[in-house]
C-alpha cells in the first residue's frame, strides 16, 4: 500500500523523480509501472499502478463481458491511454507527453497514495482537489462513519 503526499519537479525532458516511499514498494514487487488517465470530480490526474496491481484489473476487466457499453467506454477511456514505464538509474520515469498534457503536468507536480496505486497531479490542481476534500468532511463529519471502514 502506498502512503503520503510528495511534491516533485518535472524536468525538461518530461522526466520526474518517483517519491523514494514509492519506489521502495515498487522495487519490492518488479520495478515497472502502469500509468493512465483519471479524474476526480472535473479536475484531471494520472494513475499509476504497479504491474502486478496493474495485471489484476486487467483480469477483473476480462471476466466482464466484452460487449458490454459500459465495459467498452472503461477501456477506451482508461486502457487505451495506459503506458508501461520504467525507471532509469536515478529513480526518474518519463512521462508521456500525451498522459503529461491530458493531465495538465507542466513543472510542479504532487504525487498522492491511493492505496494499491497512485497518483500524479498538477500541484495547483491538487491543492483544489484537497480543498474540496476536506471541506466536505468538515461540512459533513458524519460521512467519515458512513463509509464503514
Amino acid at each position: 500500500m502506498f502512503y503520503g503526499t510528495f511534491e516533485h519537479t518535472v524536468d525538461e525532458k518530461g522526466r520526474v523523480a518517483v517519491p523514494a516511499r514509492f519506489r521502495e514498494i515498487l522495487q519490492a514487487t518488479n520495478d515497472r509501472i502502469v500509468i493512465t488517465n483519471f479524474f476526480i470530480g472535473s479536475t484531471r490526474c494520472l494513475d499509476v499502478y504497479p504491474h502486478a496491481a496493474w495485471m489484476q484489473l486487467e483480469e477483473r476487466l476480462r471476466s466482464k463481458p466484452q460487449f458490454d457499453q459500459l465495459v467498452l467506454r472503461f477501456q477506451n477511456y482508461y486502457f487505451t491511454a495506459a503506458h508501461d514505464c520504467d525507471f532509469d538509474k536515478q529513480g526518474r520515469i518519463l512521462l508521456p507527453p500525451t498522459l503529461r498534457e491530458y493531465a495538465g503536468l507542466k513543472k510542479d507536480v504532487v504525487f498522492t497514495a491511493a492505496g494499491e496505486k497512485f497518483r500524479i497531479w498538477d500541484r495547483e490542481q491538487w491543492k483544489l482537489v484537497h480543498g474540496e476534500a476536506e471541506r466536505g468532511f468538515m461540512e459533513h463529519p458524519e460521512h467519515f462513519g458512513e463509509l464503514g471502514i
